[in-house]
């Protein structure tokens, strides 16, 4: 990988290292918050990569509140169970209430 890739990817982390136990944020939030509004994308690539480097990647969904990035976790559903350890309740793959546990970096950080 490039270098600019490896300090977005540091980027992500650092934000996704901020997300408060039982909240949760996008990756369109945090990539609207590094300034590249329109690569969510690339920080569910950097969330896939984030394995071992002490990253809440779990906390991390997309924009409607779904645990796209599920399958990416080791055990059939480790990403919900680590949320609803949170607090966070989780039904077919989607938060509830994510307006009361939604973290938006742009008015926290």
């Amino acid at each position: 990988m490039k270098p600019e890739t490896l300090n977005f990817f540091d980027k992500v982390y650092q934000v996704a290292k901020q997300i408060p136990f039982g909240r949760v944020t996008s990756y369109g939030a945090i990539a609207k918050y590094l300034g590249a509004a329109r690569s969510s994308r690339v920080v569910g690539y950097a969330m896939n990569g984030s394995h071992g480097k002490d990253v809440p990647a779990h906390r991390v969904v997309n924009r409607k509140g779904l645990l796209t990035g599920k399958h990416h976790f080791d055990g059939t559903n480790l990403m919900q169970q680590l949320l609803e350890s949170e607090g966070i309740e989780v039904v077919d793959n989607q938060i509830q209430n994510l307006d009361k546990v939604y973290w938006d970096p742009s008015e926290h950080l």
